[in-house]
């Protein structure tokens, strides 16, 4: 199957939303990109990966300060002078930046970063959001991390939630997780990977012959 789409994977912690994006890539024979991004951000940046890498997804309460500069115009996001402001927004700039940019030359699946927000205008973009119930999540946190009782492991899920979702409303002003928000809402609890892709699949198939 041949793609002509960009598809923005949202997802919960333990839905299965990294690999599903990299089987859904690897299926439609395009780019994937996820932790990748850190180090494109910093190679361009010219600092350590290591450095992007502790804050990755992480708000700052630095909107303000953000705004006192006028590093953030509503509607067109940041630009590109960023200054001494805290490593977090710095992140999230150069990732903003990025995404836009290779969304001018190429179709590819993006999870996190609010890459569905980034690329809101956008009208080649496929919006998904990935969820479970919490049993379902937590034993693939269990079998991913087999040193950790389940107790911590649903303490883990709650969260790294918390933290994407105060991360995507921070810099979108939007709910995290909010069905409207999205083209595709899929329930991981009772699918395989497979079929998860074939969902996402089949939908792309759809819009496509309107």
């Amino acid at each position: 199957m041949s793609c002509n789409k960009i598809i923005t994977i949202t997802r919960q912690y333990g839905s299965g939303g990294h690999d599903i994006g990299s089987l859904l890539a690897s299926k439609l024979d395009i780019p994937f990109y996820d932790k990748e991004l850190i180090t494109i951000a910093a190679k361009e940046r010219g600092v350590a990966p290591e450095i992007f890498e502790q804050v990755d997804e992480k708000p700052t309460n630095s909107l303000l300060y953000a705004l006192s500069l006028g590093l953030y115009d509503y509607g067109n996001g940041f630009n590109t002078t960023m200054g001494n402001m805290p490593i977090n927004d710095e992140l999230y700039i150069l990732q903003h930046k990025i995404i836009k940019e290779m969304a001018q030359m190429q179709n590819f699946v993006v999870v996190g970063r609010c890459a569905d927000y980034v690329l809101r205008d956008n009208p080649n973009v496929v919006k998904v959001f990935i969820y479970a119930d919490i049993d379902s999540r937590i034993k693939r946190v269990l079998a991913r991390h087999d040193d950790i009782a389940p107790a911590k492991a649903k303490q883990a899920v709650l969260k790294v939630d918390k933290v994407r979702s105060n991360y995507y409303g921070f810099y979108s002003g939007q709910k995290w997780g909010q069905p409207e928000n999205y083209d595709l809402c899929i329930n991981s609890s009772h699918l395989t990977m497979e079929q998860a892709v074939d969902v996402i699949m089949d939908y792309i198939d759809v819009i496509n012959k309107k």
